[in-house]
């Protein structure tokens, strides 16, 4: 197994599902999510090499929901689900808050559904908001938001959402912790034969025949979902460890490079991933354009586009809507995500941050667009 990935990685998405956090649904594991909490800690602590910024992404509302109302099986109505989750949910961001307090860390809770992901808006202001958390030394407890999705806008499991959170705050892994040892040819519960496998690429169309099968009773996911979450995450360039999550120290010993469970390694560079995404799948809606000063940092430094070096906008686009930055031949120099609509974009044409509460009545980003939602136009 390539060590390097685990070890090498910054930034963490770490994946638990109900089966585990729920012990088979009889009730929330307060000893399993006490020992990935102090495990989260002593990560971004640093006690497994440089310190790390991890989020985890956990399931177990639904179940811990069906306990407390008595519930022996999973409803199948939605607005049952959604019961039982606004009851779970109270539970299971208790028992995170309290095992990652008794570590020293603070935590922070986030409900999401597919609909915040897929409005660039909403996506920006999800982003923001969990690297400001990162940079606070929080760890963030994020869940599907079981409570108001409809069919239309579920997951559909929270390996899903693990893999779309890794593309959000372009995490450099993401590990999924389940019931079993990783992923194997067969289901060995019924092929002897099966193998092993410990390492093999994100993507490619063997794993997910090898996969085959249902969650179980509590949870939704199976393997085949995890497999499939790994393809998504590899799509940023994020690779994935499946492992049991009760394995001693799993995450621990993974960061200091030990191979546990099943590797699927991304083939595409987060860097090169992310840029291709912006040049690739985006329609710009509008432009700025930027003086001399902006646009040799933008072009020889690869600074963020602050307002103070805008001179002109046009178009009518939102926040983030993809907008072109040109330079005052009309060149485009770069193209990105706008952090402020066109209407408020000319209020600050030329305004120092210092500036933006007072002309907008209220303060956000000091960026009109940050350098990691930006891609270089190729002719620069």
């Amino acid at each position: 197994m390539n060590s390097s990935v685990l070890r090498d990685a910054r930034r963490i998405v770490v994946k638990v599902g109900s089966s585990l956090v729920t012990n088979e649904g009889r009730g929330l594991d307060e000893v399993a999510i006490g020992e990935w909490s102090r495990q989260l800690a002593a990560l971004v602590r640093g006690e497994a090499g440089a310190p790390r910024e991890v989020i985890m992404v956990s399931s177990g509302a639904i179940a811990e929901g069906m306990k407390r109302l008595g519930w022996g099986k999973r409803p199948r109505e939605i607005h049952e689900l959604q019961a039982a989750a606004a009851v779970g949910q109270m539970g299971l961001a208790q028992m995170y808050e309290t095992k990652l307090r008794e570590q020293g860390m603070g935590s922070a809770q986030v409900l999401l559904t597919h609909a915040d992901l897929a409005d660039r808006e909403r996506y920006l202001n999800a982003r923001s908001t969990l690297l400001t958390l990162l940079r606070l030394g929080v760890v963030p407890v994020i869940n599907e938001n079981d409570t108001v999705v409809t069919d239309e806008i579920k997951f559909g499991d929270n390996d899903t959402l693990g893999a779309l959170v890794a593309n959000l705050v372009e995490a450099d892994a993401l590990v999924i912790l389940t019931d079993q040892k990783g992923l194997y040819t067969a289901d060995p519960r019924r092929d002897p034969a099966a193998q092993f496998v410990h390492e093999a690429q994100a993507g490619d169309p063997a794993l997910e025949a090898m996969a085959g099968g249902a969650g179980s009773s509590i949870g939704k996911g199976g393997m085949l979902t995890k497999i499939i979450a790994a393809k998504r995450a590899a799509g940023s360039g994020a690779s994935t460890v499946i492992a049991w999550g009760r394995e001693s120290d799993v995450l621990l010993r993974l960061a200091r490079g030990e191979a546990i469970g099943t590797l699927l390694v991304a083939q595409t560079a987060k860097y090169h991933a992310r840029k291709q995404w912006m040049v690739d799948h985006l329609q710009l809606r509008g432009a700025v354009t930027v003086d001399a000063g902006a646009a040799a940092k933008l072009r020889g430094e690869g600074k963020s586009l602050l307002p103070i070096g805008m001179v002109a906008v046009e178009g009518d686009f939102d926040r983030g809507d993809v907008i072109a930055v040109r330079d005052a031949a009309g060149s485009e120099i770069a193209r990105g995500l706008a952090n402020y609509a066109s209407a408020e974009a000319r209020l600050l044409c030329r305004k120092p941050s210092s500036q933006f509460e007072q002309l907008l009545g209220y303060a956000a980003e000091p960026e009109m667009v940050h350098r990691d939602n930006m891609v270089l136009s190729p002719q620069h």
